[in-house]
């Protein structure tokens, strides 16, 4: 080997060195550093015309391994879909109160139960009366304030699904620049490392937001799509498109677009797909699914609670009265009409006593008798008829109401004990609502008994809105029902199982006569909502969705409110029953009669049939759907807490196999320097040696 090679060799060792010490202290000084991969410089042996001429040393490579990487993103979004989730859930469960606060709703909803057992003792007075009605009225304000807070927290989840979008686009611009800059530096045989990992934070970041699969390019590229497949990095930069508002609650929330992006950043046209429903993963898709199945099926439950609610309690009131009875009994609206057909079989009394309970007169109207074609007006004369002006029975617009002709007189609807009243389940009194306690200006309060052929009251011009949503809140169908005047409800049932939803299930009325959907098999959770209705049966104000209880968000809590006489007077609960026995002139009503506080405990035990194949006691049902929103928040935590340990041990894994071991860097450098020191020794030697040979030639 001649001193040239040996020269040339010892140089190549010293920048081999030299590069090895330049990437060993950038390792070092990044120790920790979040992210960052450990670099290394390969060294291979130079040869040229078969003669070895030292050492060439390459541009310095990230350590990394791609499946770990991948895996890490996997975990990321897990995390952000857990954390964002039981953030969510963590916040709806103390709203509805922490075991044993006397403010939060289950504390709110077993008061009544309780309240009403004190009622029941011999030591009832009007401080426990008082006390069952304002437990009753709390209940409906804790209800409607749980309602209100679940409004707020889907408002909040619409708007950080507007931020959390933003940031996903930001991401995207970031990594699509990224890729140019690895791309054109691996294209010129330029280091990549510090790009690479500022792309792999930017891709992990993403990661938690949206579920991603990433894939490397030989161009240095990464090619990004969602789990579902849509592209949203490739050689050309794609965006989410949003119409990012004020974060209003909606029944129906627009869908996120995809567009491409122009050479000069502004949004193109759209690629013609969409991201969609939970499964986009992330943190992105947990908020999605909150917004749009987790916590409006919780506020329907909570309506649904309220309409069975109203409905035990309401029971007991209409075949119950005060002391003396009220002068006039004044209904809800119904929103039947006089020519409708009147449903009721049974029988009902109606009776007129005097202030000091003496019985003045007495009907006993039997509906069946009515013949089969009765209509509400029929029994209204009936009534009349049978009271012969002690009461007038009259009607106004979807309302009845019972009058006594005298003003000292009290009127009183009652059940026959041996063929109760009954149409849909209730009696005639709670059909009507003459003597309720729980009020709502919004709602029914009780099934609405109609059968197919029944008139559907609306007409043309009128339209209800209704959707179909899948077990993850998705809107998969949606149909405008358009009544036609004159038509009936095997009409407006035709129409929906020969529209759009009909692929998705069936339409009919149930034996309390509302709407029923069945879901087809391949789809057993699918639901109906109704975004939007216009509809008044014959111009009460009563809508299709408030009548057929189709969902429990239509229940009218609202605005429901314990009628405000019984809430300020004890006397105006109506906790006496009538005696049948009594004839005219006879006590037919006496004070301290509070055998309704017993049906008021008997009846909370009772199962009501709440639709949609619920058929449970008030008590049951309250403690499943509070309990149920433990469970979800306390599982959320749960998972929370696994998806926290899993990122972190693929963190880890990752890191252990990429990241900067201060011990071997301090190692490598000592190896490093004194290669280096070997290789100047060598160029010493070689040097001397030229001298001397100089010097003998001289």
């Amino acid at each position: 080997m001649s001193l040239n090679d040996i020269l040339g060799s010892a140089l190549s060792g010293l920048g081999a060195a030299q590069a090895g010490l330049r990437a060993t202290s950038n390792n070092i000084a990044n120790v920790g550093t979040p992210g960052y991969a450990r670099e290394r410089v390969n060294l291979s042996t130079g040869v040229t015309s078969g003669r070895i001429t030292g050492v060439r040393v390459s541009e310095p490579e990230r350590v990394a391994d791609r499946f770990l990487e991948a895996n890490v993103y996997r975990r990321q979004g897990d995390f952000g879909r857990s954390e964002v989730v039981a953030n969510y859930l963590d916040r709806l469960q103390s709203l509805l109160g922490a075991p044993g606060d006397e403010s939060g709703l289950p504390a709110r909803l077993d008061a009544i139960g309780a309240a009403a057992v004190a009622m029941t003792g011999s030591a009832s007075t009007e401080q426990t009366v008082r006390k069952f009605t304002a437990n009753v009225q709390d209940a409906l304000v804790s209800m409607q304030q749980v309602s209100r807070d679940v409004s707020v927290l889907k408002t909040d989840v619409e708007s950080e699904v507007g931020y959390t979008i933003d940031t996903i686009n930001n991401l995207l611009r970031r990594i699509a620049d990224l890729n140019d800059t690895v791309s054109r530096a691996a294209s010129q045989g330029r280091a990549t490392g510090g790009a690479t990992d500022l792309r792999m934070t930017a891709v992990e970041e993403l990661a938690s937001l949206i579920k991603v699969t990433v894939r490397e390019m030989p161009d240095g590229r990464l090619n990004i799509e969602t789990a579902g497949g849509v592209a949203l990095v490739d050689k050309r930069l794609r965006q989410l498109s949003y119409p990012v508002g004020d974060g209003v609650d909606q029944p129906v929330y627009p869908p996120i677009d995809v567009r491409f992006v122009e050479a000069d950043g502004s949004m193109g046209p759209l690629t013609g797909e969409r991201l969609d429903g939970p499964s986009i993963g992330g943190k992105l898709g947990g908020l999605i699914d909150l917004r749009d199945r987790a916590l409006p099926a919780f506020a329907e439950e909570v309506g649904t609670l309220f309409g069975g609610l109203a409905e035990t309690l309401n029971a007991v009131a209409n075949a119950s009265t005060t002391v003396p009875a009220p002068n006039r009994l004044e209904g809800r609206q119904s929103g039947m009409a006089l020519t409708d057909r009147l449903g009721f079989t049974g029988q009902a009394v109606f009776a007129v006593t005097q202030a000091n309970g003496n019985l003045v007169a007495r009907t006993t109207v039997d509906f069946g008798a009515l013949g089969a074609g009765a209509t509400i007006g029929d029994a209204i004369a009936a009534i009349n008829a049978g009271l012969g002006g002690a009461a007038t029975a009259t009607w106004n617009n979807g309302q009845l109401s019972i009058t006594a002709a005298a003003p000292g007189n009290g009127v009183i609807v009652a059940q026959d004990p041996a063929q109760p009243s009954n149409r849909a389940g209730v009696g005639f009194s709670q059909f009507f609502g003459l003597n309720d306690i729980i009020t709502s200006p919004r709602g029914t309060l009780v099934p609405p008994g109609f059968v197919g052929s029944d008139a559907h009251g609306f007409t043309t011009g009128e339209t209800v809105e209704l959707l179909v949503r899948d077990p993850n809140g998705r809107v998969v169908a949606r149909q405008t029902l358009s009544p036609a005047t004159g038509g009936t409800f095997n009409d407006l049932i035709g129409a929906l199982n020969g529209g759009p939803l009909s692929a998705f299930g069936s339409f009919a009325l149930d034996a309390r006569g509302r709407m029923q959907f069945t879901p087809n098999a391949a789809i057993p959770t699918a639901s109906v909502s109704i975004p939007s209705d216009s509809t008044s049966r014959f111009g009460t104000g009563r809508s299709f969705a408030s009548l057929m209880g189709l969902s429990g968000e239509n229940s009218g809590l609202d605005f429901a409110e314990v009628k405000p006489d019984v809430l300020a007077t004890a006397q105006r609960l109506p906790l006496a029953r009538f005696n049948l026995a009594a004839t005219v002139g006879q006590p037919a009503i006496g004070a301290g009669d509070n055998r309704g506080a017993t049906a008021f405990v008997d009846q909370l035990a009772r199962p009501v049939d709440l639709g949609r194949n619920r058929v449970v006691a008030m008590e049951r049902y309250a403690s499943l759907v509070l309990g149920r929103a433990g469970m979800d928040a306390a599982q959320a935590k749960d998972q929370l807490v696994d998806a926290t340990a899993r990122r972190e041990d693929a963190v880890n894994r990752r890191d252990n196999f990429s990241g900067v071991n201060i011990d071997e860097e301090l190692s490598q450098l000592v190896v490093l320097q004194n290669s280096y020191s070997a290789a100047a020794r060598v160029m010493s030697t070689a040097t001397e040696m030229y001298d001397t040979l100089i010097a003998m030639v001289g």
